[in-house]
């Protein structure tokens, strides 16, 4: 029997890239946070797959399209030393269509579960919102909020990636 895989899932507004209040609309908005680079390595020398799992409803609102999320993906990977194995998107809005991949619904992490190989009991994901918490919870992925913004009451939290890996690799 082939062994099966771990993985940290990472949100990508908040937890990669600066948090900007609003829809990332300009590549120019989109920076990546501090410390993520350094982040990623140390996970990635740990043997964990790295996967973004994002909600991009911008696409549905017709404010950017998928070209325009890909040019912040590729400034994300060249940043990231391309460390980063898979992105997942979900283009949709409630308003506008509905979507298993939307978060809090686990349909990027099932699709990554399954191409991966993953053991969900030796993953993680990584989000700034109470739904990626919970996009988590639905696969049996163990969370991690990170930031400030979210209120909502959860059992691990971390100030941002670099304290969230910290949590991860003495955990593992």
């Amino acid at each position: 029997m082939q062994q099966l895989n771990k993985a940290v899932f990472l949100d990508r507004d908040g937890v990669l890239n600066n948090e900007i209040g609003d829809y990332v609309c300009r590549l120019d908005d989109f920076v990546v946070s501090p410390g993520v680079p350094v982040a990623l390595a140390r996970l990635k020398a740990a043997g964990y797959y790295l996967i973004v799992v994002t909600n991009q409803a911008g696409i549905a609102k017709n404010l950017y399209d998928h070209t325009h999320v890909a040019a912040c993906h590729n400034v994300l990977q060249e940043a990231s030393g391309h460390l980063l194995d898979a992105i997942y998107y979900a283009a949709n809005h409630p308003s506008v269509s509905e979507s298993i991949f939307r978060k809090p619904d686990s349909g990027m992490l099932e699709k990554a579960i399954a191409r991966f190989r993953l053991d969900v009991a030796q993953c993680w994901i990584v989000g700034d919102r109470l739904r990626d918490m919970q996009a988590g919870e639905r696969v049996g992925v163990r969370g991690i909020l990170v930031g400030h913004e979210e209120t909502a009451e959860f059992g691990t939290r971390a100030a941002d990636l670099q304290s969230a890996a910290d949590i991860i690799l003495n955990r593992s």
